[in-house]
């Protein structure tokens, strides 16, 4: 039994209380898991166990104690309220029962935090829930011992205890009137542009917000100083400060507090990295923001990821012909695996979710495991990697292929069992996507190989290798021509005889359209390493890389600085952003090239 997983267990549990189709029970917990849904409350609200037998049986397999009729005791009712409020109880959905001699023996179930105060025992209907039971343990100031009890006598517990009406938890939720800053009960949708009277701190966080909307901005950093609270976007890929009032350091409490609360975070906790969402409107569009707070010496710093409700499709990505047309055959295939590389913040899941997009009908099933879930597309199945469950990519990925999926979409490889996985998954006819973080297309080959894959795995089922980076868009209505010497040109490789059309650099002084920076958005320049029969087959006798790069630009291979010379010679971008964007990468490659010339 110490091996089961949370399927396994419920299913055991239900079988032993009896219930008539473990077949429905099985799927609704896979789809459950896949979902990112409550279990516990899916297989109560449709009815596929019976709650007393069923919680008695899964208190057995999970070791903890059970409370067959939870009622808080009345000689410790006033710490018990004191120790968990009506707030946090029904926010989190548990019900504070008493309180041990701190001689008292353990029980199964327990958490174990140091501290003095005597624990308080606490019944619980959710024992998956560990999220919601690990912010329960933060709000409470005393160590916890865990009992499993039914859903319908926590919420009846919870009424007689606090005072509250209804017989499910949103209608307990309904008849509290709790603070409107409670993020966690209620998901707070925040209209930033609306013109309230609200505190100067928060007129403040909205303004940055909105401004940083305006701006085209991908992420907001706010940083404590020791003298400071600076504020930077991430604009073009680029970190600019923004100008705040000069007094903002004595706000920088309020300021962090806000945000956190916009999030949903616990204000409370500082010595933690915290993780949340803002769910923003901005001119009646809705706009999803990644939140995660980091404690430094100064302070805890919040970095917000602005991700709008982006339309995903391969026009935006603005591939040349050669890698368009090869993509597309790509997609066209019932199987096989495509691997997009490239460091952190290349691009790499947009052009994935663009990837997704294409093949999105009514005749696919496509699923995906991600980490996070950055966007959501309309009918694609998404998971969140959940490692406090065991939800892995590993985990995750074996629960996908039970679903009869047509396309998988894994957010990345990063250990050898997931590796394996996908491959068999698409050997047994799957189209899969992933990423893998390396330098190169031509790295993903060996990567793949020091995790662990076979050879001829790899050449069995991966399509192709795409790498990418990306770099600024030169703002077409203030960009300058551009002048260099021979020198220069030749020493990063640029064709020098084909400017037969003028080639343009960013104006220093820019424009109020780029915001004075000469450039506006960015655009990924691509490599696409395809796994031709003589490659495959120096791949399954372990040739060095060398003879590999060679067979590969002898294929037709075209390099990642090769793609973005063609966005200069098309006035794109500059030569300065290709040569930035691909330094690391070109003198291996340049090496090989000259010993075929």
């Amino acid at each position: 039994m110490k091996g089961m997983g949370i399927a396994d267990k419920l299913v055991a549990a239900a079988e032993a209380a009896g219930c008539p189709d473990l077949g429905t029970l099985r799927n609704t917990i896979d789809d459950a898991l896949a979902g990112n849904a409550e279990i516990i409350d899916r297989l109560l609200d449709l009815e596929l166990v019976e709650e007393e037998p069923f919680f008695r049986a899964l208190s057995e397999r999970l070791g903890m104690s059970w409370e067959s009729d939870p009622e808080p005791d009345t000689d410790d009712a006033r710490e018990l309220k004191r120790l968990c409020g009506a707030q946090v109880s029904i926010r989190h959905r548990i019900l504070p029962l008493r309180l041990l001699d701190e001689a008292g023996d353990e029980e199964p179930g327990a958490d174990t935090p140091a501290g003095a105060r005597p624990p308080v025992v606490i019944a619980t209907y959710d024992p998956f829930a560990l999220a919601r039971r690990r912010a329960a343990h933060r709000s409470i100031d005393a160590p916890v011992r865990w009992v499993l009890s039914s859903r319908r006598k926590v919420v009846a517990g919870l009424k007689n205890f606090y005072g509250v009406g209804g017989d499910t938890f949103e209608e307990v939720l309904a008849s509290r009137d709790f603070d409107g800053s409670d993020a966690e009960i209620k998901e707070e949708i925040n209209e930033i542009d609306s013109d309230d009277a609200e505190a100067s701190v928060v007129k403040f966080v909205n303004q940055i917000l909105k401004e940083a909307l305006a701006r085209r901005a991908t992420d907001i950093h706010v940083e404590p100083l020791a003298s400071d609270l600076r504020v930077r976007y991430r604009i073009d890929g680029v970190l600019q400060k923004v100008p705040v009032p000069e007094n903002i350091k004595a706000l920088q409490p309020s300021v962090i507090a806000r945000l956190k609360v916009m999030s949903g975070l616990d204000i409370a906790e500082k010595r933690l990295p915290q993780d949340g969402r803002i769910h923003l409107r901005l001119d009646g569009l809705p706009i999803d923001v990644r939140v995660a707070t980091i404690p430094g010496i100064e302070g805890e710093s919040v970095s917000l990821r602005l991700l709008g409700q982006e339309r995903f499709n391969l026009e935006r990505l603005d591939m040349l012909p050669h890698i368009r047309k090869s993509v597309d055959e790509i997609l066209k295939k019932p199987n096989g695996v495509l691997l997009v590389t490239g460091p952190t913040g290349s691009g790499k899941s947009t052009s994935l979710y663009c990837f997704l997009s294409v093949l999105n009908n009514e005749s696919r099933r496509i699923v995906t495991i991600e980490d996070p879930v950055e966007n959501k597309l309309e009918g694609v199945v998404q998971i969140a990697v959940k490692p406090e469950i065991q939800l892995t990519f590993a985990t995750g990925l074996r629960s996908i292929l039970r679903g009869d999926p047509n396309v998988i979409m894994v957010g990345e490889i990063r250990d050898l069992e997931t590796a394996e996985i996908a491959i068999r998954a698409s050997l047994t006819g799957h189209l899969v996507f992933s990423t893998l973080h390396t330098n190169d297309a031509l790295g993903g080959v060996s990567r793949l190989i020091d995790m662990g894959v076979e050879p001829f795995l790899v050449t069995a089922a991966v399509r192709g290798f795409l790498a990418q980076r990306l770099v600024r868009r030169l703002c077409t209505q203030c960009r300058v021509p551009a002048h260099y010497s021979e020198d220069y040109l030749q020493s990063c490789g640029f064709p020098s005889e084909r400017l037969l059309t003028p080639i343009y650099q960013a104006n220093p002084a820019g424009c109020d359209a780029c915001g004075h920076t000469g450039y506006r958005g960015r655009v990924a320049i691509y490599e696409l390493c395809q796994l031709t029969p003589r490659l495959q087959d120096l791949i399954v006798r372990g040739a060095t890389r060398q003879e590999m790069v060679k067979q590969t630009i002898l294929d037709g291979f075209r390099s990642l600085r090769d793609y973005g010379w063609e966005k200069v010679l098309g006035g794109v971008t500059t030569i300065e952003e290709v040569v930035s964007a691909t330094d690391d990468i070109f003198d291996e490659a340049a090496a090989p090239v000259a010993a075929l010339t």
